[in-house]
């Protein structure tokens, strides 16, 4: 079991870019990570994820603005959030699921997007 703790996040207007970080303690060598979000009122939502080999995917809606990384020696997975529209508002989670499918999650960060 891991801790994953997500910052970065805050308040941009539309058109601008953020940058999450997801810090982890623990090795996340054999982790899928990913990224999620829950708007206010709607059920949280995959946005991102990638495998320990470095395999990436993303849900249409981000597809050509958000890029998800991962430094294993840094114990950190990154968002990069470009060309943020303000359907991009929710918290963002971090995700770990181990090689068991047993999930972790970090507490969120609030991401915000002015039109």
């Amino acid at each position: 079991q891991v801790q994953l703790v997500e910052s970065g996040g805050g308040l941009v207007q539309a058109g601008g870019s953020l940058r999450l970080s997801c810090a982890v303690s623990g090795s996340i060598l054999r982790h899928v990570m990913g990224w999620y979000r829950q708007a206010s009122g709607k059920q949280r939502e995959l946005v991102a994820t990638i495998t320990a080999g470095g395999i990436t995917d993303y849900a249409d809606s981000v597809k050509g603005r958000f890029t998800i990384s991962r430094d294993n020696g840094k114990k950190t997975v990154y968002l990069q959030m470009n060309s943020l529209k303000p359907e991009d508002t929710a918290v963002y989670y971090c995700n770990s699921k181990d090689y068991t499918g047993y999930d972790s999650w970090g507490q969120g960060t609030q991401v915000t997007v002015s039109s």
